[in-house]
Order: C-alpha cells, then sequence, then structure tokens
C-alpha cells in the first residue's frame, strides 16, 4: 500500500473552494427568493393600485353614503381590502378610495361632477314663462337649445336688427321647467356655511402676507375663520384649505389660490387676479377685469330661500362678471323666488367667456360668450335705458367649442365622472 503525503495547504485550499461554493449557492438561493418576494411585492403593489381605480370607479358608478366610509367586495382573501369615503369638496364631490393588501395601502382621491352626454349636448336651456326668445345682434347659439313653446324669433333694440343667417345652429326642442340640479348637490350648498361646526382647534390656520400654505387633501381639512372681512393680499394657498369670512372676502391679484373653497355673504375677486377655486356667496361675487379662473372653478351664489316672493327693490343679489375675464368651470345662482324682477342676478359683459357652464334661476345678462351650456329662466337685455326681456343682444353660446372630456354641474339623471384628481 502506497501512501501519499499531502501538504497542508492544498488542504486549505480545498476548504476554501468549498466555502466558496456553498456561499455561491446561498446567494443564488437567497437571490431567487428575493426574487419572487419582489415579484409578489410588486404583483400586490399593482394590485393594489387597481383596486383603488376601482373603489373610484365603485362610487361613480353605485349610490354609497355621504360622509361615511363603505367596505366593497373583492371576493378575494381577507387580507386585502377596499373602503371608500365620499363626501363634497365645496359643490363638488370628493371621493376618496382606500386599498390594503398586506402591508401595502395606496390611497386616491378624485372630485367628482356630472357628465354631460357625449351626443346632442345642450348649448341652451331657457325656461318656459310663456315668452319667446328673441335675437337681437350679433348673437350666435350653436348647439342643441330648449326652448319655450313660443319658440325663438328675431327682434331689434333701438334700430340694431338680428344679423346672423340662422336663429338657431343645431336642433330646438321644447322646455318646461329647469332641470333639477343633484338632490345632494343643492343640500350641500344649503348647509356649507355650517361647514366649521365641529372642527377642532388644530384646524384653524392664522395665515400672513407674503406666505405659502399647503394641505393635503389625505389630511384633515384646515380653516381660515374669520367675523369680519379677510383680505387675501400676496398669499398663497393650495389644497385642503376653506376660507370663511362672515362679511367679505377680498382676493388681490398677488394672491395664488388653487383647489382652495372660499365661503362668505360677499366675494370680491380683483382684477388680474389668476388661479382656481370655488367661490360660495349668499349676497354677491364681483369678478374683475382680465381675471383667469382655470378648470375647475365655480362661483356659486345660493340666495337666502324666503318662503314668498320678494320684491327685487330689496335685495339685489348678484354674480358679475367684468370684462376681458375668462371663466373654466361653473357659474351657479340659486336665488329666492321675486315678483316683478326686471333685474340681472348673472351678468358676462364683453369680451368675457364662460368655458363650462352657466345655471342660473333668475335673470342672465349674455352680452360676452359661453363655450358650453346656458341653462336660466329668462334673459334680460340693458341696452339704450330700456330693459327688454328674454332678449340676447350680442351674445354667444357654443357648445360644440366645449370638450367633451368636460365634467361640472352634477343633474339628478347625470352620469358621474372625474372633474380632477387631488392629491
Amino acid at each position: 500500500m502506497f501512501w501519499f503525503k499531502l501538504k497542508a495547504g492544498a488542504l486549505q485550499l480545498t476548504l476554501f473552494i468549498a466555502v466558496v461554493i456553498a456561499l455561491l449557492l446561498t446567494a443564488f438561493i437567497l437571490l431567487i427568493n428575493t426574487h419572487k418576494r419582489f415579484n409578489i411585492q410588486t404583483d400586490f403593489i399593482i394590485e393594489t393600485t387597481k383596486n383603488t381605480d376601482r373603489g373610484i370607479n365603485y362610487a361613480l358608478n353605485n349610490i354609497t353614503p355621504l360622509n361615511d366610509s363603505i367596505s366593497v367586495d373583492l371576493d378575494d382573501e381577507d387580507y386585502k381590502t377596499l373602503n371608500v369615503y365620499r363626501e363634497f369638496w365645496g359643490v363638488f364631490e370628493k371621493v376618496t378610495s382606500v386599498s390594503k393588501i398586506k402591508n401595502n395601502i395606496l390611497k386616491k382621491t378624485a372630485l367628482v361632477g356630472g357628465n354631460q352626454p357625449e351626443n346632442d349636448r345642450t348649448a341652451l336651456y331657457v325656461q318656459d314663462n310663456n315668452k319667446p326668445l328673441v335675437l337681437v345682434g350679433n348673437t350666435k347659439i350653436e348647439g342643441v337649445a330648449y326652448l319655450p313653446k313660443q319658440g325663438v324669433k328675431p327682434g331689434s333694440i333701438s334700430g340694431q336688427s338680428f344679423y346672423g343667417s340662422q336663429l338657431i345652429y343645431g336642433a330646438t326642442r321644447i322646455s318646461n321647467q329647469l332641470p333639477e340640479i343633484f338632490s345632494e348637490t343643492t343640500t350641500q350648498i344649503d348647509k356649507i356655511e355650517n361647514l366649521i361646526s365641529g372642527i377642532s382647534q388644530e384646524q384653524f390656520l392664522n395665515i400672513k402676507d407674503g406666505q405659502t400654505y399647503k394641505n393635503s387633501f389625505l389630511k384633515p381639512v384646515q380653516i381660515v375663520f374669520s367675523n369680519g372681512i379677510i383680505h387675501l393680499n400676496s398669499v398663497q394657498l393650495k389644497g385642503n384649505i376653506l376660507v370663511q369670512s362672515k362679511s367679505k372676502i377680498i382676493i388681490d391679484a398677488s394672491s395664488t389660490l388653487k383647489d382652495v373653497v372660499l365661503i362668505a355673504p360677499e366675494i370680491e375677486i380683483k382684477n388680474n387676479v389668476k388661479g382656481n377655486f370655488q367661490a360660495i356667496a349668499s349676497k354677491d361675487i364681483l369678478v374683475g377685469k382680465n381675471v383667469v379662473l382655470e378648470y375647475p372653478s365655480a362661483l356659486v351664489l345660493n340666495e337666502k330661500s324666503i318662503e314668498e316672493p320678494i320684491d327685487v327693490g330689496l335685495i339685489q343679489s348678484k354674480i358679475v362678471i367684468d370684462d376681458d375675464t375668462i371663466i373654466t368651470g361653473l357659474v351657479l345662482y340659486l336665488g329666492a323666488p321675486k315678483a316683478n324682477n326686471y333685474d340681472v342676478q348673472v351678468e358676462l359683459k364683453e369680451k368675457s367667456k364662460i368655458i363650462g357652464e352657466v345655471y342660473c334661476n333668475q335673470n342672465f345678462e349674455l352680452k360676452g360668450t359661453v363655450y358650453g351650456a346656458v341653462y336660466t329662466n329668462n334673459f334680460i337685455a340693458r341696452q339704450f335705458g330700456s330693459i327688454y326681456q328674454n332678449h340676447i343682444y350680442n351674445g354667444t353660446i357654443l357648445v360644440n367649442e366645449l370638450s367633451e372630456k368636460y365634467v361640472g354641474l352634477p343633474f339628478n339623471n347625470s352620469k358621474k365622472g372625474i372633474l380632477k384628481w387631488l392629491y
């Protein structure tokens, strides 16, 4: 028998190689396991994202309770949950979807309104008050028009006749009462002044000129409140912030407001203001010259309801939009019944544009352009010292110029759509 004597270094080398191989095998096994876990985690994240979208779509297509969270059945494992919460932000609905799969939690929040029909979009709806609609000057209406039984005709004001080649560029149908706004929306508008009740002290915000304030819609609302006048000067407000005054809010051009809600009896938007916000008042909204309010903005005047018709001379609640102003969104006037009403409740002056919708259940004076739809009880034209009922003088309504993706005022029969994703 032969014996070979090996050097100790060879044994060490063998052990080293074995250890290296073991480490490589362990690393390979860990890599495979990590890759599998990563794929599972990625699938969970993708599924969580899809479920949040599913929650938003559920709220758009189903009746869900207001100011309450509901669980959406996923027909899946217990560790997967989906909850939807619906509330209002200003005059629009806000839907929050919360999806959870194990440790993965994702939230999405959307501002929700009403979709217009894809076909035969309404350009004009004039309530039937037994008076025809009269068009004068360079008035143009393009789209489906709902008119009183007396129809539409050309007219003349102080020698100015109707200069168009056609009265209505679109189909005409017989109107009745104005379409009803979504009932929850009108209820929200009626009680919006009471939103601050029950708000904790930590949610009140003291703002200073020259400062910037931001608040996510996934956090509790912050409130700027005063019994006196709130003058927004050189301040930036963005997000889930409510500004409320018991008397008046004034916005200067030096301020920038984005997605906030303003509530006061009187709201004055000075010349050259730019931003997007909701302004909700009970007496007056005055919009200056060269103002640009981006989508989805809203000017809403909810006049205090009175059981008996009021004398129009006592209350002059109104929305006035001055020259060269552009508002993209909604202009809404909800007024109390008025006897012998020859005044103007919503006035759109020359060279100004509304890209969206106007809903006025009283008198609307249209001297500018609406790229979208107008719903009104009556038109007023004040020219050469006289008042003309149900007349439009040099006004324009073009629904075909409004994007088909526009989402705005919800009616009782409207399908819901997303105005904007919040943050």
